[in-house]
């Protein structure tokens, strides 16, 4: 059923927005939304998967690519599908006016969802009975900036939901089962007819007695109590992939909750945090490196040694670098987690000046300045010179 909304109002931002402003708006959501800080909150259970769903594309250029050009059908082939495949051919609801921009792209089947078949009642929806996924869940971790750029394998503890192994998730006691609900008759739905002056009007609603699941436990498992679920700290081994950085997320599916009435099991996000590092800085994947120099190596030029990750780069100096001046190693910066091309290293030079200056040491600086004409230094003979 064509009902997703569209990713970046999801996020709350617009179609243009930066990397950076999806994965602040992403994170923003999250928080918000996280099942921990919602306990039992159906809708903030909603909003959090459809916030992932959303930045899982948005964040990726290839499917956000595709989803800029084709909507949720250029990223999800299921999307939409259906005999009736909505009312794109009349461009929504819009050419009959009166509905608005609100049903755009819906299906026939939303629209007699939201209307009801006129004078012949609501068509019941599928309710809860058949498969469900489960809940997907969320995990912060923090890795060292090291592991980042090269990858690495982590174990983390988490508190979740698991299949309970005594009845296999069923509910039920060993050597009993369910049986159907005497009330929904096992579509886990009643309905309640109403006649109005715009015709006959079905309003479905969730059977209380079977809480829609449409059968009943008679014996429950002493273990689950009848959920088929207990609640366990558990294990997990996470690959994190090269080139990851703050915000960045790793997917491991069917780590979540358990589905229902045998859905698959939920999906588990690992949220990446990023130690920084004492040396370096980077951004996107170009990483950043402030080097000092001494005051000969800046004059005549010199061959230097640029410390990195497992090897060292060489670079040759130029005569009469002055102190701010960047250079670039191509290549020789973060790889990109996605293709595994690395960003390049920007060095910046800064010329140290001596602090610790012998008496012979101070006399060689003063003999060395009075043997170097101001010839040497046109921006500070020229400044010299300035008379305001």
């Amino acid at each position: 059923m064509a009902d997703k909304r569209d990713y970046y109002e999801v996020l709350g931002i617009n179609k243009g927005a930066s990397d950076d402003e999806i994965k602040k708006a992403y994170r923003k959501k999250a928080m918000k939304y996280h099942p921990d800080k919602n306990p039992d909150d159906k809708t903030a259970e909603e909003k959090f998967k459809e916030a992932n769903e959303a930045y899982e594309v948005l964040s990726d250029p290839d499917k956000k690519s595709k989803y800029d050009r084709f909507g949720h059908a250029g990223v999800d082939p299921s999307y939409g599908a259906g005999g009736t495949g909505g009312f794109g051919g009349f461009g929504g609801f819009g050419g009959f006016g009166g509905f608005g921009g609100d049903t755009q792209g819906m299906s026939f089947e939303d629209i007699f969802d939201m209307f009801g078949s006129f004078g012949g009642g609501r068509r019941p929806s599928s309710g809860r009975t058949g498969p469900q996924k489960g809940r997907d869940l969320q995990k912060a971790i923090t890795i060292d900036f090291t592991d980042a750029l090269f990858g690495c394998s982590k174990q983390i503890e988490i508190t979740k939901d698991v299949k309970c192994k005594t009845c296999k998730g069923s509910g039920a006691k060993e050597g009993t089962g369910k049986k159907t609900c005497s009330v929904c008759g096992g579509s886990g739905q009643v309905s309640h007819v109403s006649n109005t002056p715009f015709g006959t009007f079905q309003n479905v609603t969730t059977c209380t007695n079977c809480g829609g699941t449409g059968q009943i436990i008679e014996s429950p498992c002493p273990d689950c109590k009848g959920t088929g679920k207990i609640r366990k700290t558990v294990k997990i081994k996470v690959d994190i992939p090269k080139g990851v950085d703050n915000d960045s997320i790793v997917t491991l599916r069917g780590q979540g909750d358990p589905g229902i009435n045998g859905g698959p099991d939920g999906d588990l996000y690992i949220v990446i945090n990023v130690r920084p590092h004492s040396t370096y800085k980077r951004r996107g994947d170009n990483l950043y490196l402030d080097m000092p120099i001494t005051y000969e190596q800046a004059a005549l030029g010199d061959k230097v040694s640029v410390p990195g990750f497992g090897e060292t780069y060489t670079y040759t100096i130029s005569p009469g670098t002055q102190t701010g001046s960047t250079f670039r190693l191509r290549g020789k910066g973060a790889p990109n987690v996605r293709t595994g091309r690395n960003g390049d290293l920007y060095v910046k030079v800064n010329i140290e000046v001596p602090t610790k200056l012998s008496a012979k040491e101070k006399k060689a600086i003063k003999n060395m300045g009075a043997a170097v004409g101001s010839n040497a230094y046109p921006k500070k003979s020229k400044f010299d010179k300035l008379k305001f």
